[in-house]
């Protein structure tokens, strides 16, 4: 696992998190509830695919492939 994934899973973090905050204090918190949502879905696509790729070795590691 590259330190890649960390910094880009905090970078999503630290942009939903301001964003959230302008929204909620611009009285949109319906907006910033989809937008959690979405900064949600984006940090668990990068994290199925790395998953993916840990059991993807964990089979060639043990043959089952």
């Amino acid at each position: 696992m590259d330190i890649d994934l960390v910094f880009k899973i905090a970078a999503v973090g630290i942009v939903v998190a301001v964003l959230n905050q302008l929204l909620v204090r611009s009285d949109r918190p319906d907006q910033a509830m989809l937008l959690s949502l979405a900064g949600l879905v984006a940090t668990m696509m990068l994290l199925v695919r790395e998953i993916s790729a840990l059991f993807d070795l964990i089979k060639a590691l043990f043959g089952f492939a």
